[in-house]
């Protein structure tokens, strides 16, 4: 895995954990040598993970809409930005440009990210890895509702095996690294009774 895409909130949250979790998985992408590909931001968990990344010597993609880089949000010092036309283009270009996606403690944006490639793994538009960073216990009540999902029979549990989760952006980028999509896992070649 070369590229990473790392999906996260605007904002720095409540939790000063949230922001330190960022420079942390920041600096260990960089020190694997992997590319950042994130929002082109320069606010939020959003510069504090690309700011990492490039103090560390790492480089970093920004992908971000022209009506939102017009309101001066865009980190200008990334090693490649692309402002694209919307918000769908954003997501498809962060998808070609990753070899796997993140999500970190975010909002609604982070949530619509982290589902849409989600989903696009499960019908078999590509074979990348998708992970959550559950820093601090963010996203349990998110994880206890997937695994109701299942219970209730909305998702399969191959599916939802699909999505990494866990605490540590080493072990997290490690998991990612070896990931191997099983055939298996495609949504139509499941039995849906």
């Amino acid at each position: 895995m070369q590229t990473v895409s790392v999906f996260c909130g605007s904002s720095f949250g409540t939790n000063s954990e949230y922001r330190s979790a960022a420079t942390v998985l920041g600096r260990e992408i960089a020190s694997r040598g992997m590319t950042l590909v994130y929002g082109g931001g320069h606010v939020g968990l959003m510069g504090a993970i690309a700011d990492a990344a490039l103090a560390a010597g790492g480089k970093v993609i920004g992908v971000i809409p022209t009506d939102i880089a017009e309101h001066e949000v865009q980190h200008d010092t990334l090693t490649e930005l692309h402002v694209v036309d919307s918000m769908h283009e954003r997501k498809m270009r962060m998808a070609k440009l990753s070899d796997g996606m993140i999500a970190m403690p975010g909002g609604l944006g982070t949530l619509e990210e982290i589902f849409e490639v989600w989903t696009w793994a499960q019908l078999g538009f590509h074979g990348k890895p998708c992970a959550m960073l559950n820093v601090a216990g963010y996203y349990d009540g998110l994880l206890a509702f997937l695994d109701r999902s299942v219970s209730e029979g909305f998702v399969k549990q191959v599916h939802r095996d699909m999505l990494y989760t866990g605490i540590e952006p080493a072990a997290m980028l490690d998991w990612m690294n070896e990931y191997q999509p099983e055939p298996d896992h495609l949504w139509r070649d499941l039995d849906r009774s």
